[in-house]
């Protein structure tokens, strides 16, 4: 079943995606809320810098990993979600192996290039198939199909202005990592480590927001269109069974 606009807790990331279409969007939780920006970004920040200062990539990584880890920490204490945290915490620990074992910062960043390969290469693929990799994702979490998954696939790749949506913001998604590719592995080639340090953090959670905002005002209207034909055909389906009930 779809879910409901009630009693239901903020989305980060492309989950968030999921509310619209219900008035309830907002940027600033879809991006994990000041604090998940400030806990998302800092290990990167803190590694580029203290490089820079230090060119002392041992120093680095101990006090990266070290940031990381009290971020948890403080989750922990707090008795707060920890999850973004400790997911952010497994992304950052390949990183800071990966430099460390290499001997060279640079590949720091080299495991976020991989990940945003693959991306393109699943939502690519998907585009391709006319199934968008978006539209997969968001219509899996907003109604889980354990059962007639036929019906569910079919229910919104047949909404032709909703499936239209999702092949966009499969598109955009696609370009916003290719585009983070074509600025940043020129720059580690060259073995500029500030520089590539400093488009990594501003191609990271300002892309990331910019891209769910825009995402979010292309599929709001389609999505609320279909969420009204979902809840009418919910009511029908309900008022023909009161009307069996009532003639047996």
């Amino acid at each position: 079943m779809p879910d409901s606009a009630s009693n239901r807790k903020p989305r980060t990331g492309v989950a968030a995606l999921t509310q619209a279409g219900d008035g309830d969007f907002s940027v600033i939780d879809a991006i994990g809320g000041p604090r998940g920006v400030v806990e998302s970004m800092l290990p990167g920040f803190v590694f580029v810098v203290m490089f820079v200062i230090t060119s002392d990539l041992r120093a680095t990584v101990l006090v990266s990993a070290v940031l990381a880890a009290v971020q948890v920490v403080a989750r922990l204490i707090q008795r707060q979600s920890v999850m973004g945290a400790l997911s952010g915490l497994v992304s950052v620990a390949i990183c800071l192996v990966w430099a460390w074992h290499s001997h060279e910062a640079r590949n720091y960043y080299m495991f976020g290039f991989i990940t945003n390969a693959v991306y393109i290469v699943l939502l690519g693929i998907s585009l391709i198939a006319r199934v968008p990799g978006l539209g997969l994702v968001v219509e899996f979490i907003r109604s889980l199909p354990t059962e007639h998954f036929r019906d569910w696939f079919r229910g919104w790749m047949d909404d032709k202005p909703l499936k239209r949506a999702y092949m966009t913001i499969t598109a955009l998604w696609a370009g916003v990592f290719a585009l983070r590719l074509f600025v940043q592995v020129p720059l580690y080639l060259s073995d500029r480590v500030a520089w590539l340090g400093t488009a990594r953090l501003l191609m990271g959670i300002p892309f990331w927001a910019l891209a769910i905002w825009v995402s979010y005002l292309i599929v709001a209207t389609p999505m609320h269109r279909h969420r009204e034909l979902e809840r009418a055909v919910q009511r029908q389906s309900a008022d023909s069974g009161d009307l069996t009930a009532e003639r047996g």
